[in-house]
């Protein structure tokens, strides 16, 4: 799982505070604490990519790439949030 660079960071950020701004909520939190929740994410996401591989079941650990392994996490990841999204990204999950 490649690090973001500062223009992916960017984009994140930018699609976050977007999405937030049309819900018409107000958030607890500035633009610059977002990105610096966006860079921290990115960097503990790189710092434990290696606990994450480890804890794989064969052969999706040792075959699985690291896009698709990247998939799988972002999918399970979206699925705490809501399977309307899931649904969004993958298509028919029922």
């Amino acid at each position: 799982m490649a690090v973001l660079s500062v223009a992916d960071r960017a984009r994140v950020h930018r699609g976050l505070m977007r999405w937030w701004s049309n819900l018409q909520e107000a958030q607890p939190w500035s633009k610059a604490d977002l990105l610096a929740a966006v860079n921290a994410t990115d960097a503990w996401i790189d710092s434990n990519q290696t606990s994450f591989n480890n804890t794989l079941p064969n052969p999706f650990k040792t075959n699985a790439t690291l896009a698709q392994k990247t998939l799988l996490f972002c999918c399970v990841a979206t699925a705490r949030v809501s399977l309307a999204w899931l649904r969004a990204l993958l298509g028919e999950i029922d």
